[in-house]
């Protein structure tokens, strides 16, 4: 009897617990995506050195990224800066500040474990100063670059808090962030020197590249084009082939943060892929 009583109760908890366990367990990760900010080129010329695009005006965006996983969250890049919400200026506006989009999908700024930074360029490091305590993610090139500016320029202003202690990772070559290659650091420098694209595998979806600053807008991807401020032409046009051949290989989603196009064809915020 007593032993039968035993097996009972293993089979109730087998059950009940486990099963809760699993309602409430996250399948796996999920990338939901938002705008940061707006950015009016009244000229595309500058980015393409073979003179394709000149005099054209395009509105683009940026893209901001988040990525749940059950081992922390990162948020890749981080838009324009809180100050032009206030003020905008250049052909450039913020209307929602991150830590309000975080809010709708019930976090706080301190639940981000993990900043991953595509590059040093303002518009992709505006608002990383709100979130401090995470750790930051960026290739060593790009970290040794910041290091290097005077204080005063806003790329070395907005990683603030990392220059003056906080965990900072300079990424040298690939990183697996979470160590299941989930979300994957991928070396494309080019665009600048520590310049990175990122990988995400999602269990429904499958895998989307996230192009940081490879290609701009689609035309431009489609020609290979190459901007007149890149800071290594030969490095730029390696990683275009890299980020190609690996979109092809994987039959991966590409995602160029600055397109409004590829951006609007993911699902709305606050919703997610999975």
């Amino acid at each position: 009897m007593k032993r039968l009583r035993n097996m009972l109760a293993l089979l109730a908890m087998a059950a009940t617990p486990v099963g809760a366990q699993q309602a409430e367990a996250p399948s796996g990760p999920t990338l939901t995506a938002f705008e940061c900010g707006t950015l009016v080129q009244p000229d595309l010329g500058r980015f393409s050195d073979t003179m394709r695009f000149a005099g054209e005006r395009r509105e683009l965006i940026a893209g901001c990224f988040l990525i749940r996983h059950s081992k922390g969250v990162l948020l890749w890049d981080t838009g324009l800066s809180p100050a032009i919400q206030r003020e905008p200026q250049d052909g450039m506006t913020l209307t929602t500040r991150i830590a309000e989009r975080l809010a709708a999908l019930g976090l706080a700024p301190a639940d981000v474990t993990h900043v991953g930074i595509s590059h040093y360029h303002a518009d992709h490091t505006g608002g990383a100063a709100d979130f401090p305590k995470a750790e930051l993610l960026i290739g060593k090139a790009d970290w040794d670059r910041v290091r290097s500016f005077k204080r005063g320029d806003p790329q070395r202003d907005q990683l603030a808090p990392w220059l003056a202690g906080g965990a900072v990772t300079p990424v040298e070559g690939d990183r697996d962030i979470f160590g299941d290659g989930s979300a994957v650091m991928l070396a494309m420098p080019g665009h600048t020197p520590g310049h990175s694209a990122l990988l995400v595998r999602l269990p429904d979806a499958g895998p989307v590249l996230i192009s940081g600053d490879q290609f701009h807008f689609r035309e431009n991807r489609e020609v290979g084009g190459v901007p007149t401020f890149n800071v290594d032409r030969t490095d730029t046009l390696a990683s275009h082939d890299r980020f190609e051949g690996i979109a092809r290989a994987l039959g991966a989603r590409v995602v160029i943060q600055h397109d409004p196009r590829d951006m609007a064809a993911l699902p709305p915020f606050p919703a997610s892929l999975e």
